[in-house]
This record gives C-alpha cells, structure tokens and sequence, in this order.
C-alpha cells in the first residue's frame, strides 16, 4: 500500500494540491491537509481497499481534514466562522478537467505580476513543481531561512492583495501569460545552464520546466506556449552531448550530434512550425526557430548562419536587448567572417551594457582565438574567467588559455 501511495503522490499531488489552495484559499492550510490526507489513506485504504477515484478521495479526506482544523482554530478566532460555512457547504465531487484546470489556475496565480520576479519563481518551483524549499535554495545558492522568507512573503501578498485564484480574462492574458513563460523559461534556463555552481545542468530543473510547458500547451494552446514548448525541447535535446563523461563543457561547434535526441529534435520542430503558421507568434516562437536551424543542421560549418542572422533580426523586432545583438554578432561571425563578428562585439562594448557580462569576452575572445589575435585573445579570456561563477565554465576557459601559443 505504501508503494501504490507514494507513486499517486509522486504523480498526484502537484494537482491535488492545487485544487487544495483553490478550495482552501491558503497555500500552507492546503499543502498540510493533502499530508495529513495521505497518512489516512495509509491506514484506511489497508482495511477497506483502494477507492474507485483515489485523487478525489484524497481531495475530499483533505478538505475535511482542513475544515476540522479550521473548526478547533474557531475558539480563538471567530472571523473564521463564514470560511467554516463556505468551505462545508462546497461541492464535494470533482470534475477531472476541472482538477487539471487548477494547476493551470495555480501557475497563473505564482506568476502573478504583483509580485517580485524573484518571488514569483520561487513560488512557482515550491507549489508547482513540488520542489522542497531546500531544493529551490540549492539551485540557486542561496540559505533555504532566506529562501523561506520570500516564499512567505510571496504566499502573504497573495491572501493580502486578494490576488484571485484564476486564468486571467481574455484582455489580462497577454500580460499575464508573458509572465508565466517567462517564470517556466527561467526555470528551464536555470536547468539547461546553471548560473553558477559546480554543474552545468540540473536536469531535474530542465526537466520540470518541460513538464510545466507541456501542461500549460494541454491546457491553454496559445503560439507563444507552443513556442516556448518548442524551444525547451529543441535546446534540452542537446543535453547529453553538453557535457563529456567528466562534466566538462563541450561547445557546440564540438558536440558529438550523434547524441542529440532525435526525437525531441523532430518534435520541437513540428511545433515551431505548428506557432509560425498561426501568424500570432512572439519571441519565444522566433528563439525556437533559431534553435530549429541549429538543430537540423548536420554540422556545426553546415549550419544556415545567414537564416539564424535573419531570425535574430525578427527576434529583435520584439526586443532590441544588447544579449540579442551579442548572439547575432556571434552568428554574423560565422557567417560573414570573424572580423566583422569582432567589429560588433567591440562596438557592444563600448556602448557598455554589457562589460560585466562573462559571455561577451568569452564571444570576443574565440573570435581573437581565429584570427590569431591571441594577446587580445588571452586578454579576453582572462576577463571571462573573472566573471563566471560557473565551476565547468571556469574549467573550459582556462583550458582555451592554456591552448594559446606563449605571449609574443
């Protein structure tokens, strides 16, 4: 019976949950009774057998495992007298799609735009992805009582603020949509390239997102979610040749192609096609179909550089960021040649946004590398090398230094 619990908790209760918090109102009154629900279960489901529909069982047995907590907390606090009423006199069956639709309802409320970005992710990989508060802190290299904190605060401005408990109206969704693709494209980049740390990815993270992109295309198939969905798969399908047996970094240009997972591959296009042909696509969309050229390209010198250009001069349309302009100087390079890449990455310097940015002199630095600059190129690295908190990264630089002839 403990095996049968703990594989309906493993796939259940990120949905038993959310219908929890919108039958509830409260994060940790919810998260408690679906405990608690689960304990019984143990012990009820030994004597009398397994129910014919355990989620809504575990659903029902948590909401009045809830009220009775409710009912002993009245002594000290009447204002909870017309909760009590309103939570007894709920309906007590429960529609499937209904239940899908409250993960939908409960991912929209941790992205809600009132709160911190930072908040809003935290939130999302606590009650949406089911991650312990440990975990999220981890991932992130911060104390779990910090980490802690701002999930609280995040809960409290959500009973405060009254932040409702829903899919957005038709004329809110744009905004808040934005919002929630950014929340799940935050989780999965955290994943596919670790910000910091001693591991390049965090497949669990990678992993989630996905999951998450899956569920919100099932539940709301808007382009931009395709898009999105799209371009986690098409990146996440390079997961294994990323990395050598060691962990060490393994560059694009360099990655063995055989490894790449064919079958996300052919997916991840399907659905970048399926958004661009809605003629209602966005950035994430374009950023897929970016990764869709690299990834149907035989090789690294067989790649349509001069398609990917033209793509970031779309993707620009929607956000003239200079990290956009650095990813195209790199493409241009490779097209047009590394000296007039080279060119770019200096002009992007000086305008100064950029000059605390690892990356850039990572970019600058290879291209030095093929021209043979390699005092500049030296130079280039060490900046790299100053500002990444990235372990393999860190490892990969000093062996691209290590590999330039002496200084001249």
């Amino acid at each position: 019976m403990k095996l049968l619990l703990d594989r309906i908790y493993q796939t259940e209760s990120r949905q038993i949950l959310s219908t929890l918090i919108r039958l509830l109102g409260d994060f940790d009154l919810a998260e408690e009774a679906m405990h608690e629900a689960f304990a019984i279960a143990l012990q009820k489901w030994e004597m009398d057998g397994v129910p014919d529909n355990p989620r809504a069982w575990l659903i029902s047995t948590a909401r009045f495992k809830a009220i009775d907590q409710l009912r002993r907390q009245k002594r000290f606090d009447h204002s909870l007298d017309t909760v009590i009423d309103e939570l007894a006199a709920e309906e007590t069956t429960f529609d499937e799609q209904q239940i899908e639709d409250d993960q939908l309802r409960l991912i929209f409320t941790c992205c809600h735009p009132a709160l911190a970005e930072e908040a809003r992710l935290a939130l999302t990989l606590r009650e949406v992805c089911g991650m312990t508060t440990e975990e999220v802190a981890r991932a992130f290299l911060q104390k779990p009582s910090t980490l802690a904190q701002r999930i609280v605060r995040a809960k409290n401005k959500i009973r405060e603020a009254a932040i409702p408990y829903e899919v957005p109206a038709a004329e809110q969704l744009p905004e808040r949509l934005q919002s929630v693709l950014q929340v799940i494209y935050l989780v999965f980049n955290e994943g596919y390239s670790a910000s910091n740390g001693d591991l390049l990815v965090k497949h669990d993270l990678a992993s989630e997102a996905i999951r998450l992109g899956r569920l919100l295309k099932q539940l709301l198939p808007e382009p931009e979610v395709t898009g999105l969905l799209a371009l986690m798969l098409l990146q996440d399908s390079r997961r294994h040749a990323r990395v050598d047996a060691n962990g060490e970094l393994i560059t694009l240009e360099d990655q063995n192609r055989d490894l790449w997972d064919q079958q996300q591959i052919v997916q991840g296009c399907e659905l970048v096609l399926q958004a661009l042909a809605s003629q209602r696509f966005g950035p994430f969309t374009i950023q897929a179909a970016i990764a869709a050229v690299h990834a149907e390209a035989k090789s690294f010198e067989q790649t349509d550089w001069q398609q990917i250009v033209g793509l970031y001069d779309a993707l620009l349309q929607y956000n003239d960021s200079p990290v956009i302009r650095l990813n195209q100087a790199v493409a241009i390079a490779m097209f047009e040649g590394p000296g007039v890449g080279l060119n770019l990455i200096e002009a992007l310097l000086m305008q100064g946004e950029l000059n605390h940015y690892h990356l850039i002199y990572a970019a600058k630095a290879d291209l030095c590398r093929r021209l043979q600059q390699f005092d500049t190129a030296r130079l280039a690295y060490q900046q790299a090398l100053a500002l990444t908190q990235q372990v393999p990264e860190q490892r990969f630089l000093q062996r691209r230094l290590a590999e330039l002839p002496a200084p001249s």
